[in-house]
Formats: C-alpha cells, sequence, structure tokens
C-alpha cells in the first residue's frame, strides 16, 4: 500500500504531530520521525473536509495521523485507558491510517477554543459536554460538523479525532511498511 504523506501546506493544513516532541502525555517524544501519512481514502476525505473549512476561512491543525502500530504499543504501554486509547491488541484507526487529530485554525492561524487542550483525557473532552464554554461547544460542532459533511466518523469521547467509516477493514501498519520510518 502506497500512504500519502501530508506535508504543512497541503490541502492548507498545518501540522504539529504531538508524538514527535514531548509535548504530549508521555513526556517523551514517540516518533522518531515526524511524518504524517493517511491511507489515500483518507487523504481525499481530508482534502474535502479542508475545502469546505476554506469556505469558512479556517483551516486545520493536525495533532496525528496515521500512528504505526509500534507506537501504539508505546501509548498503550504507558496509558492503558480505553477510553482514550484503542488496545492495540486490536489496532487503532490511526494504525490504518485512517484517522486524524486535528482542530480548527482561524485567517491568522489562532487555534479556536474547543474547552480543552488535545489528548486530555477526561469526560470534558467528550463532544456532547455541556459544562465547556458555549463558544468551545460552537467551535466543536462546526469542527464535528465540517468533518461529518466531509465523510468522516467521529469519536464520542474525543473531540479532535475522526476516522473513516469501518476502520476495521484497513489493515494494521507497521513502521517498516511506511516510505519513511517513523519509529526507526
Amino acid at each position: 500500500m502506497t500512504y500519502v504523506e501530508i506535508e504543512p501546506g497541503t490541502y492548507g493544513v498545518e501540522i504539529a504531530l504531538a508524538y514527535g516532541t514531548a509535548e504530549n502525555f508521555t513526556g517523551t517524544p514517540v516518533y522518531r520521525n515526524s511524518h504524517c501519512f493517511l491511507h489515500p481514502a483518507a487523504a481525499e476525505k481530508l482534502e474535502h473536509a479542508a475545502e469546505l473549512a476554506a469556505r469558512q476561512g479556517l483551516h486545520f491543525l493536525i495533532f496525528d495521523a496515521l500512528r504505526p502500530s509500534e507506537a501504539q504499543w508505546v501509548l498503550w504501554n504507558h496509558t492503558p485507558d480505553p477510553d482514550f486509547l484503542a488496545d492495540p491488541r486490536r489496532g487503532s484507526p490511526h494504525s490504518r491510517g485512517v484517522a486524524v487529530d486535528l482542530t480548527l485554525l482561524d485567517g491568522d492561524g489562532q487555534a479556536l477554543d474547543m474547552g480543552t487542550a488535545f489528548d486530555a483525557f477526561t469526560p470534558r473532552s467528550f463532544h456532547g459536554d455541556g459544562d465547556i464554554p458555549l463558544a468551545a461547544q460552537r467551535n466543536r460542532l462546526l469542527l464535528l460538523g465540517i468533518m461529518s459533511t466531509a465523510g468522516w466518523d467521529f469519536y464520542s469521547k474525543e473531540w479532535w479525532h475522526y476516522q473513516l467509516f469501518e476502520p476495521r477493514t484497513y489493515p494494521l501498519v507497521e513502521d517498516r511498511e511506511l516510505p519513511k520510518p517513523m519509529m526507526t
């Protein structure tokens, strides 16, 4: 399988892969090399979503996309919480290249308020949380509307996570299968 590399500027997106730095819940980089890949079907839907966002004067900041199976094990071994991480024995949609974690940026490149940070493993991260400020609720609904219209499914416990429908129909991806390794 050939995976599509999403680079800064592709579809007008910005990229800041959280697991390529120590700025993530593990406190250490998970990826040795930060590359943003997606399955071609997911890349096509990201392009459509980016077009919809641009009509609103917005664009995306991507926190994570394809996550090699080896990286899923690193995350799971650190925090084995099935509410926020897929058990690597089943596989994550990220480890199939059909999921993306992202937020919306305004025309000045400022992130819209979503009520919590990315990877805040708390019920306040749930899409339907009514305790976050009203503006953040609206921003989450805007993101949800853009992504849903572009053909993405969502995970109810993470406002930032979107995936293709029926993700388990796609194969798991190991680092050695990528055009550019992320883990080695």
